[in-house]
């Protein structure tokens, strides 16, 4: 594809043409999760989004040209805390909320990243890199804790587009009487008694949070690649400590060329969180939601725009899928999706225009030929939707609706009985509990069909 794609770079805050290094060796480094709990709906939609990227890279670069690498915080305040709120190990808790977390991407159509590396693996490089820092006097050590002089950074701020005094003016900064100054942060600090620890030349201790992915993303991609994604909350402090930290300790001019931000996810315009009391965990979405419904609703809005996450929205994504799943079809040899289908996706990750070709697309092969239906079902699966055989789908909605046939069919029966008997109003309460149950009942040419909605 002739193509050129363009992104939202945060660092300038304006729509640019994607150039890459070394189009043969692209490198995007997207911030994991900390895994300390379940992941919630505001955690997956980078999850989505960046997954949508990472395929929009393969279309135009090719499958072995992309390096997508997305780190695992698996040592961090929370989880010290969370193991001991919940009187678990430490390594049986990351255990778990790992596998937990592959369980999410999995349920929500997500391809693996090619590298998925531990804090925990790579902590030698971090204690590495704390020693450059200190050598080129850009960090100090104080009390068995090392910390990042802000002030010797001059462009601390660039990416938020702050002065340092908006900056901790506008956010939690952490107190402590061992640092220089407010803004410093630390890099490495001690472990307290019953906590994780590593040796290292300033006692027995454990990274900083910031540190672990400038390290990761060093390891697999160098001192300078293409595109690092996260959430917007990542912006400030951590993405903005990584740059310094980064740029400092390997002496370069740039860190990452693009930088990546989705918007949040809200409920009734309030921003997921747990101090709000609205958490939405991925898990209790699966017994009852397709993770392909949950996928669309991802992707129903830009990545840059807010997202108001209700039953409407999961309502009217499974109308869509129902729809579409019409016209799906196996895929057996590989086919290409016309240039102007895709175009939307290569205009910064346009995924609600790409969604209404795809409408488009559907009008046309429900009336049209195999061939048709191919090319729709394949622009369907470019996003990571209808991916589950038609069977496998009425399967998830016969399970949803929790009621057998032989009762559907004893329903109908009942209602043609008080239609005959021009019971209206029975016949009207017997469709509503079947349409609860998720049944669809439809009367034509004298006859009642019925499928689960």
């Amino acid at each position: 594809m002739n193509k050129d794609i363009f992104l939202t770079n945060s660092f300038g805050n304006k729509k640019e043409k994607f150039v890459p290094i070394n189009k043969n060796k692209i490198g995007m480094y997207v911030c994991g999760p900390t895994v300390y709990d379940d992941p919630h709906i505001g955690n997956a939609r980078p999850l989505v989004v960046f997954d949508i990227l990472y395929k929009v890279l393969k279309c135009k670069y090719g499958n072995k040209s992309i390096s997508y690498i997305r780190n695992i915080t698996d040592v961090d305040d929370k989880i010290i805390q969370s193991s001991l709120e919940n009187k678990i190990s430490i390594e049986d808790l990351t255990k778990k909320i790992t596998t937990n977390y592959h369980s999410d991407c999995n349920y929500l159509k997500c391809e693996k990243p090619n590298e998925e590396p531990k804090a925990t693996e790579n902590i030698s490089l971090m204690i590495k890199m704390t020693e450059d820092l200190i050598k080129k006097n850009y960090a100090y050590v104080n009390n068995k804790h090392v910390y990042f002089e802000v002030k010797k950074f001059n462009d601390y701020g660039k990416l938020s587009n702050k002065k340092l005094e908006e900056l901790i003016a506008g956010s939690r900064v952490e107190i402590s009487e061992n640092k220089k100054n407010p803004e410093d942060f630390v890099l490495w600090k001690p472990s307290k008694e019953n906590e994780p620890y590593w040796d290292s030349p300033w006692g027995k201790g454990r990274p900083g949070w910031h540190l672990e992915c400038s390290v990761m993303s060093k390891k697999y991609l160098g001192i300078k690649f293409d595109i690092h994604g996260g959430g917007r909350d990542l912006i400030f402090p951590h993405h903005e400590n990584e740059i310094a930290q980064s740029r400092s300790a390997n002496d370069s001019d740039v860190f990452a060329n693009y930088w990546v931000h989705n918007e949040f996810i809200t409920i009734s315009n309030e921003k997921m969180a747990k101090s709000q009391g609205n958490i939405l965990k991925i898990k209790d979405f699966k017994k009852k939601v397709n993770g392909q419904i949950l996928r669309l609703a991802l992707i129903s809005a830009h990545y840059k725009q807010p997202l108001d996450w209700n039953q409407k929205l999961l309502d009217e994504c499974q109308k869509s899928l129902n729809k579409w799943y019409d016209c799906y079809v196996e895929i057996k040899k590989k086919i290409l999706i016309p240039e102007d289908l895709l175009s939307p996706l290569y205009d910064d990750l346009n995924t609600p225009g790409y969604i209404a070709n795809i409408h488009k697309l559907y009008e046309r092969a429900h009336k049209g030929t195999i061939k048709d239906k191919e090319i729709f079902t394949t622009a369907c699966n470019f996003i990571g939707l209808l991916t589950d055989s038609k069977d496998k789908w009425l399967e998830f909605k016969k399970e949803k609706s929790n009621i057998s046939e032989e009762e559907i069919f004893s329903k109908i029966k009942k209602r043609d009985e008080a239609r005959k008997n021009k019971d209206y109003k029975l016949s009207d309460k017997i469709r509503d509990e079947l349409l609860n149950k998720g049944v669809l009942i439809e009367d034509k040419d004298g006859k009642t069909t019925w499928k689960f909605k």
